[in-house]
């Protein structure tokens, strides 16, 4: 009878066993179908808009209830934040192994990935400003242009953008709110990378045209 006993229990154990692998692998199907559900709403809008990414959104588009979000993930704030490691997984990009010497390489697949989804759109912009911008690319390209090398073309256009976006109000902001640089600073950082920019034309430094 003893034995019997314990050789009856055997079966048990291993079915519980394979119950708990079981449970186990849904559980990790559930939450990678939560995951890419997040990934496809964001591919609906520009990447920088994560006003659609709710919890009741993603439950509904992976086909779960919004319990069964919460449970694996917390709050809409743990969601975020798994999606978010799907993009960079998605992208190619680890940062943790981030180094000097393949920062570009890094870059080259962050706006890779990034250029897939919708651009933001802009709001309208006050005509003052617009003439002022258009001058201003307009200077830009003629002195890329006028340069030793005259730089003209795609690979002008795009020196002069470049350093549009070094000059611009917007870049020296997150310098100031984002990376907490103090005025002096940030004009400075700003100032060194134009001049590097600027050195680059004016040596014949063309930029590589990626493959």
């Amino acid at each position: 009878m003893g034995c019997t006993s314990r050789l009856g229990t055997q079966p048990v154990r291993a079915r519980r066993r394979y119950d708990n692998t079981l449970r186990h692998q849904l559980a990790t199907e559930t939450r990678d179908r939560i995951v890419a559900a997040g990934s496809e709403l964001l591919h609906r809008t520009s990447i920088r808009d994560w006003r659609g990414l709710t919890v009741r959104a993603v439950a509904d588009r992976a086909g779960v209830n919004e319990r069964t979000v919460y449970r694996h993930f917390g709050s809409e704030r743990g969601l975020r934040d798994a999606v978010m490691r799907r993009l960079e997984k998605d992208a190619g990009v680890d940062l943790d192994s981030m180094r000097l010497g393949n920062i570009a390489e890094v870059t080259a697949r962050i706006l890779e990935h990034g250029s897939g989804y919708p651009l933001e759109r802009r709001a309208p912009v006050d005509p003052t400003l617009t003439d002022a911008a258009q001058r201003q690319h307009e200077a830009l390209l003629q002195a890329v242009a006028a340069g030793p090398n005259a730089w003209s073309g795609a690979e002008g256009i795009a020196a002069a953008a470049v350093l549009d976006v070094l000059w611009s109000l917007g870049s020296y902001e997150r310098l100031v709110v984002d990376w907490h640089l103090d005025r002096d600073e940030a004009i400075s950082a700003l100032t060194w990378v134009v001049g590097l920019v600027e050195e680059a034309v004016v040596t014949g430094r063309r930029p590589h045209a990626r493959e």
